[in-house]
């Protein structure tokens, strides 16, 4: 089964923010239900057990943290996402690490869509602009390991664990 570990999301607006970039960035946008913030990709994995095991050491991220601010990934630009910077995210990656995961090049983000084409570069980048630092919702604290079954209608999430606030 196809695995990653993930804190889910709450977007403010996010049909506002669908709306300011219509018809100037062709993609594949994410669906509301599946916004997160990715910890670790795990891919293929047959038994989920030692994940579970490793993932009780974790604890939940102590408080939501807010997301500010649009970025982009690539040149041209490709993957389209609301940034989470924050000390904590950091923090608890480092925490990933110490359990023996692997997290390669993280640099904390929520993919809101995978750009095929910008037909105005210019207007992007204005639109772009007046999202620098303004609010755009939450990361939650809860962190869950998710099983990826792609279909074709798009990516199913399910929840096979969750570490909770308490």
């Amino acid at each position: 089964m196809r695995l990653f570990i993930a804190s889910p999301v709450i977007l403010d607006d996010y049909a506002s923010i669908k709306a300011d970039f219509d018809g100037i960035i062709e993609g594949k946008w994410v669906e509301e239900e599946n916004l997160h913030l990715t910890w670790v990709f795990l891919g293929e994995v047959d038994d989920p057990g030692p994940i579970m095991e490793k993932l009780r050491t974790i604890a939940p991220l102590e408080t939501t943290v807010t997301m500010a601010e649009l970025g982009y990934f690539g040149r041209p630009p490709r993957v389209f996402f609301a940034k989470a910077e924050s000390k904590m995210l950091y923090d608890k990656a480092r925490e990933f690490k110490e359990a023996g995961f692997d997290l390669y090049r993280f640099k904390p983000h929520i993919t809101l869509c995978r750009i095929k084409r910008i037909h105005d570069y210019r207007r992007y980048k204005e639109i772009l602009k007046s999202y620098r630092e303004r609010r755009l919702g939450n990361v939650l604290s809860q962190i869950n390991l998710y099983r990826s079954s792609l279909t074709q209608e798009g990516a199913h999430y399910t929840i096979l664990s969750t570490i909770k606030p308490f």
